[in-house]
């Protein structure tokens, strides 16, 4: 039953992903707004759902001390995994403004959170409040370049095969819906399946569930690659990564404060090295290629055995 859950939870991950890009990728030429934007904005917020539904919960009963671990660890799953998996499968065009923008606003997210836990030990309400700020400034950046962009094409004329605007959103929807569905039920039956081969709950803890929160992202990515949305897979991993930081991490410190142990420092350290090493993959020629996203993968599984040791 356990193997049936399995293979039904990855053909809605899937399906889901596959509307969830259509959908987005329609809602970007409804609304006149380059895709990177809609990947950033919508598609990252969809695909850290799980993340953020862990770190609320936790923080509502004040059980948020792994917050900081969870996020950071998603993080450099998103970057060295996802983008280098996606990679693999299908090399990744580079816009130069990305790499002057938004990939080095992710990194300085990464290093604020570092700079705040170093201070006190502790990520506080006040951080927590100065992060949630900081998103708002990140979305008003985000409406900014959308509105920019919308009034250069407005002379543009537009294209009647595009998807109407409802059936954008019920795909986003929808396609999002089975992706949350799809990723639990991936995560609970290969759970039940490991613990039948007596492998221990710490193992599966930094594993299956690990990888399970971010399935919507991996999906989602390589899908939208797959169809094309170089941008849309791109902006999900970096969006996703600021959201993560920004968001999830402000408001659940504002909730409850969180403690920074040392192996918080060593992992946000080894995600601005990770960063900044993508960002020099990305800088030649101006794409990933796939033996750039095969290194990454490596550096990634380099980087379990890391932590499963310590």
């Amino acid at each position: 039953m356990q193997y049936l859950l399995l293979i039904g939870g990855f053909i809605l991950l899937i399906k889901g992903a596959d509307f969830f890009v259509d959908g987005s990728s329609g809602l970007a030429k409804r609304l006149r707004v380059p895709t990177m934007i809609i990947g950033l904005t919508v598609v990252a917020m969809g695909t850290s759902l799980p993340e953020t539904s862990v770190s609320v919960s936790a923080s509502i009963q004040g059980k948020n001390d792994l917050a900081i671990s969870n996020a950071v660890g998603s993080n450099i799953f998103n970057l060295m995994i996802v983008c280098g998996v996606t990679a693999i499968l299908v090399p990744l065009l580079i816009k130069k403004k990305t790499l002057k923008r938004e990939l080095p606003f992710s990194i300085l997210c990464a290093a604020l959170l570092l700079v705040f836990g170093l201070i006190g030990s502790t990520l506080g309400r006040l951080e927590g409040i100065l992060l949630l700020l900081c998103f708002c400034g990140f979305l008003a950046y985000t409406v900014i370049e959308a509105r920019r962009a919308r009034n250069a094409d407005d002379e543009e004329p537009v294209d009647g095969k595009i998807m109407p605007l409802w059936m954008c959103l019920v795909f986003i929807v929808c396609g999002g819906a089975a992706i949350a569905f799809g990723g639990k039920l991936v995560v609970d039956s290969a759970s039940e399946i490991a613990r039948s081969f007596g492998i221990s709950d710490n193992v599966i803890g930094l594993t299956i569930v690990a990888l399970g929160t971010s399935l919507p992202e991996l999906f989602t990515s390589i899908v939208a690659a797959k169809h094309g949305e170089t941008d849309i897979a791109l902006g999900n991993i970096i969006g996703s990564n600021i959201f993560n930081i920004l968001f999830v991490l402000g408001i659940a410190a504002t909730i409850s404060p969180i403690s920074f142990v040392t192996a918080n420092t060593i992992d946000l350290i080894a995600l601005i090295a990770m960063s900044v090493i993508t960002m020099i993959f990305c800088w030649t020629k101006l794409t990933l290629d796939r033996w750039e996203g095969a290194a990454m993968a490596a550096a990634y599984a380099g980087y379990v055995v890391y932590i499963t040791l310590r």
